[in-house]
């Protein structure tokens, strides 16, 4: 038996009056995820436990079959591993973002951190890598100590490890806050002072950049500040393959499910043109996890399209996303993984990321499994209000155990 996970992240949406009070789901055209659904099990995954917020490294975390209240530790700490950044005991890492902040009157030029500045965007209008290189680099250089070290990423999502550092602060992801005044969302508790005191010293750094200079007359988004969140120590979780006796790949563009493949004892199967955004290789991932699967029991394919069309409030783009995943990724894996005889399939997002509120939400998440050795009959098309109808997982690290052993 071979076993696929195909996760749309952020999929899940609310009824919009502009779809004639349909979903993103429900408006996208998916047959091949409706076809699997038909002759599937349907039903919904609490992805998210009470007390957690709904956060990708959470939700991703259970869907695994790892009980978050047992093994998470901070969403940093994995995207850390993604980069090969080994943790120290008392080490904390913190994700940096490059962001945009801008003032209420709409000016980019920020000469000093105050609280009635706006986080205008969270990923500084999807700066390059090769660009964000540059900046990071240049605040390690500038504002980084021998206990405080920053690392470059991918576009606009980088780390800052502290050495012997505070864990117990609020950070809240700028995501959450596209659109406000970011005062009251400042770092607060222990070591915030340390906090803000390097979020501010970064617009100094930032201001007068180069590559801010020329983002600026190119009428793009500058990277003006950094902004410090999700941190955590290094989690003690045990590898997929002890757990389940499956051996496993991840395949994602995004750092932090990649680190948690690594956790995992996943391979990572890095994806040429898979960028994490609207424009990702959509058919690449399918291709290569049919080909990881000629050597693995389990590949996890992660797709993070419709989370970012959301989080930008883009209706349009998040159902050009999800139909893009319906045709691409599980159209793709629905014609080649026949030749390895049995198998199940399992579609899902992570969480909801809602159009209406540009961030994720705790609400339970639609699923399906499909059993090659196992018709089911749905009557209805893969979406909410038919996976309302279904079996409950909750809670969701549950899940795991139930689609590979059932």
């Amino acid at each position: 038996m071979k076993y696929i996970i195909l996760l749309c992240d952020g999929m899940g949406d609310y009824p919009i009056a502009e779809l004639g009070n349909r979903t993103p789901m429900q408006a996208a055209n998916t047959p091949n995820m409706d076809e699997l659904a038909r002759n599937g099990e349907v039903g919904m995954a609490k992805t998210t436990p009470d007390g957690f917020s709904p956060g990708s490294d959470v939700t991703n975390l259970a869907i695994l079959g790892y009980d978050p209240k047992k093994y998470y530790t901070g969403r940093s700490p994995l995207e850390a591993a993604s980069i090969g950044i080994v943790l120290d005991k008392d080490d904390v890492a913190y994700r940096c973002n490059l962001v945009t902040l801008k003032t209420k009157n709409n000016s980019y030029d920020i000469e000093s951190l105050n609280s009635h500045l706006i986080m205008d965007d969270y990923s500084a209008g999807h700066i390059t890598t090769d660009e964000a290189m540059e900046l990071i680099g240049e605040i390690n250089n500038q504002i980084g100590t021998e206990d405080i070290i920053f690392y470059s990423g991918i576009s606009y999502r980088h780390l800052m490890v502290w050495r012997g550092g505070k864990v117990k602060v609020r950070c809240t992801p700028p995501h959450d806050i596209s659109g406000k005044s970011i005062g009251e969302y400042l770092p607060k508790g222990d070591g915030d002072d340390i906090l803000k005191r390097l979020i501010g010293l970064s617009v100094n750094v930032l201001r007068f950049h180069h590559v801010n200079e020329d983002r600026i007359k190119e009428n793009k988004k500058p990277a003006n500040c950094i902004w410090l969140w999700g941190q955590g120590k290094a989690p003690q979780m045990p590898k997929f393959e002890d757990k389940f006796k499956l051996k496993g790949a991840m395949i994602s563009a995004v750092d932090l499910m990649k680190g948690l493949g690594i956790y995992a004892g996943f391979d990572i199967i890095n994806v040429p043109g898979a960028t994490g955004y609207i424009d990702t290789n959509y058919k690449g991932k399918a291709e290569y996890a049919l080909n990881e699967l000629k050597k693995k029991d389990i590949v996890y394919v992660h797709v993070e399209a419709p989370d970012e069309a959301s989080h930008n409030g883009d209706m349009a783009g998040k159902i050009k996303a999800i139909e893009d995943f319906d045709n691409l990724v599980v159209g793709t894996v629905m014609k080649g993984i026949k030749e390895f005889g049995d198998y199940k399939i399992m579609v899902l997002c992570d969480h909801r990321t809602p159009l209406s509120t540009k961030t994720h939400t705790a609400d339970p998440v639609p699923v399906l499994i499909f059993n090659s050795k196992k018709q089911g009959k749905v009557d209805g098309a893969f979406d909410e209000a038919t996976c309302e109808k279904g079996r409950m997982f909750n809670p969701a690290h549950t899940m795991m155990e139930y689609f590979l052993r059932k």
